[in-house]
C-alpha cells in the first residue's frame, strides 16, 4: 500500500493542480500545501535515507527562491512559484534538472499556444475600433501549473520514488 501511495499521490495531485490552473488560472494554497506536506510522511514510510531527504528539502528551498525571483520579475504568478517548490521537493537535486527541462519545454509550448490563440481571437475582433488597444495590451495569462504537471509526470519515472521501489 505504501508503495502504491508513494508512486501515485504526487502525480495525481500534480494533475489536479495542472487541470485546476488550466481551468481557473489559480492554484489554491491548500493544494500546494498538500503536495508539499504529502512528501514528508511518504519519505518516512518508504525509508528515504536522511542524506537523500536533506537534498530533497534543499531542492525545495532553492526552487522556492527561484520561483520568488520569477514572481518578483512578473514572469510567474504566486501560485506557480509555490507549486515549483512543492513539486521540487519530490525530485530532489538528482532529478530537479529533468523536471525543470520538461517543465520549460511544456511551458514554452503552452505559452506559444496561448499567444497564438490570443492572436487568433483578436483577429476576430479586429473590426472594432479598439483593436490597436488590444494589441498593445497583449499579455495573455499562461497556466504554468499545467506545464509543471506535465514536467512532473515526465520526470517522475526516473525519480527516487520509482528507482528506490523498483
Amino acid at each position: 500500500m505504501i508503495h502504491f501511495l508513494s508512486i501515485s499521490v504526487f502525480p495525481l495531485l500534480m494533475i489536479v493542480a495542472g487541470a485546476g490552473d488550466a481551468l481557473s488560472l489559480r492554484i489554491p494554497n491548500w493544494l500546494t500545501l498538500t503536495i508539499f506536506a504529502a512528501f514528508f510522511p511518504l519519505a518516512f514510510a518508504t525509508g528515504m535515507p536522511l542524506a537523500v531527504f536533506g537534498f530533497h528539502v534543499l531542492t525545495a528551498v532553492v526552487l522556492f527562491v527561484a520561483g520568488f525571483i520569477l514572481f518578483s520579475a512578473g514572469l510567474f504568478g504566486g501560485g506557480d512559484a509555490k507549486l515549483l517548490a512543492a513539486a521540487g521537493i519530490w525530485f530532489g537535486s538528482s532529478q530537479a534538472l529533468p523536471f525543470l527541462v520538461f517543465t520549460v519545454l511544456a511551458g514554452g509550448a503552452l505559452a506559444l499556444c496561448v499567444v497564438l490563440w490570443s492572436l487568433i481571437s483578436m483577429c476576430w475582433d479586429i473590426h472594432t475600433a479598439s483593436w490597436a488597444k488590444k494589441i498593445s495590451g497583449l499579455r495573455p495569462k499562461v497556466p504554468y501549473g499545467y506545464a509543471f504537471a506535465i514536467g512532473a509526470i515526465m520526470a517522475f519515472p526516473q525519480s527516487w520514488w520509482m528507482v528506490a521501489s523498483g
